[in-house]
């Protein structure tokens, strides 16, 4: 069964470097194949990975809607549209990945994204872990894309709005009653000693961390070279911080949930 991993949190908390990193462990412990989602409208999963992106599925989406009373007679709307989302993968030794994008043209989309929530479910028995690097408003979870969310990592960096963010998407996963199993909490870019106003807003919503990833100079230099993530070495702090993690995530999938 496809263990699913999925990322929330405020723009510019560096889940799409953490989800890189989960992907790297992922690979080196056993855990691929991986199926790597961006479901961000920054669609920087792909430039993290060192994968070229061609075409997104909002591009498809788009493209659909706009011609398909064009569909060749005999096919069904299904099989077109299945044809072309294939066309958004984007294949490599262990890490598959497909790009959302943006959402482009007009017209409804109910039919399509019911499509893509099949298309990505017949996928999944392929891959031993689905990665989904999310925006902070959860809107592919929201809509079902998924069936459920195994992990899902919430993401923070040093930061008051990043910590009450946090909390709006803990009650968002509450409000909407989404089938998540756990929720892990996730300090990045954390200095030696967390600030006090940091550290009082993370008591007073009553927010448990379970990680803290510090500030790492390699990750971005790594992104200033256009370098993959996935050949980070093994010295990187930020690396072992995630290493840490799963390793936590691993040792208490069958001992228990964790809220």
């Amino acid at each position: 069964m496809t263990v699913s991993i999925a990322m929330a949190g405020k723009g510019g908390t560096g889940k799409t470097s953490v989800a890189c990193l989960i992907i790297r462990y992922l690979v080196r412990h056993g855990g691929a194949p991986v199926l790597a989602v961006d479901a961000d409208p920054a669609a920087n999963l792909g430039l993290g990975l060192g994968l070229e992106v061609g075409k997104t599925v909002g591009q498809v989406l788009a493209g659909f809607n706009e011609n398909k009373l064009l569909i060749p007679p005999g096919l069904s709307k299904e099989a077109s549209l299945s044809i072309r989302l294939n066309e958004t993968i984007v294949e490599s030794r262990c890490v598959d990945l497909i790009t959302m994008g943006r959402g482009e043209g007009a017209g409804c989309y109910c039919f399509p994204n019911n499509v893509l929530k099949n298309f990505i479910d017949q996928l999944l028995p392929n891959y031993s872990h689905l990665v989904m690097d999310n925006e902070a408003g959860l809107e592919h979870l929201s809509r079902g894309t998924t069936e459920c969310v195994d992990e899902l990592i919430l993401m923070s960096n040093h930061s008051i709005k990043g910590i009450r963010t946090v909390g709006t998407i803990i009650s968002l996963v509450d409000e909407l009653k989404l089938n998540v199993k756990r929720k892990w909490v996730i300090l990045n870019q954390c200095p030696a000693v967390v600030d006090p106003l940091v550290a009082a807003e993370i008591d007073r919503l009553g927010i448990g961390v379970d990680a803290a990833i510090p500030e790492d100079r390699m990750v971005v230099e790594f992104d200033w070279h256009r370098r993959s993530l996935l050949e980070m070495p093994d010295d990187s702090p930020a690396v072992a911080a995630v290493n840490g993690l799963m390793r936590k995530i691993g040792s208490n999938r069958f001992t228990g949930e964790k809220a």
